[in-house]
């Protein structure tokens, strides 16, 4: 009995290795759906692996890749996301620089305090907000005053 579990748990880590491989492969593929699916598995993997190759996937030609991409690396918490994801805050995209934002306030490096509070005067709501969820953790007097003046331009609301 033990030996069958041993080896259903070594073919497991097996089928586990051999996906990791393909999604990074597919990362490159001319398909759009599977660089945005081997993204997505990517940045549910828990790999270290994975970073680098979503890292490169920050430059894809579409916007949806970027988006998807920059949410895996958030999901992988790895501090190595944290310059390319500064870099995709400037994206003209505002799904880029949304997940970017999100991304880094799942990260927590102090680097991106500075970005995410020039992203709170972006032109569009969901990006704004993004930045403030984003910097939510910050106990910084200046930081807490921008996130309430941008919430108040998002919401409308003079109270708040």
């Amino acid at each position: 009995m033990e030996r069958s579990v041993k080896r259903l748990m070594e073919d497991r880590e097996k089928r586990r290795e051999e996906n990791i491989g393909k999604y990074i492969e597919q990362l490159s593929d001319e398909s759009t759906p599977y660089r945005l699916r081997a993204a997505e598995a990517l940045g549910e993997c828990a790999d270290p692996r994975a970073v680098e190759p979503l890292i490169a996937a920050l430059a894809d030609r579409e916007n949806e890749v970027r988006w998807v991409a920059a949410q895996a690396l958030g999901k992988l918490c790895d501090a190595r996301a944290v310059e390319p994801l500064l870099v995709l805050l400037g994206d003209p995209n505002r799904w880029a620089r949304r997940g970017a934002a999100w991304s880094l306030g799942e990260i927590g490096d102090q680097r991106a305090v500075e970005p995410l509070l020039g992203l709170l005067g972006d032109r569009k709501k969901d990006v704004r907000a993004a930045a403030a969820d984003a910097l939510e953790s910050e106990e910084e007097p200046e930081v807490r005053t921008a996130i309430r003046r941008a919430l108040r331009d998002i919401t409308g609301e003079a109270g708040f």
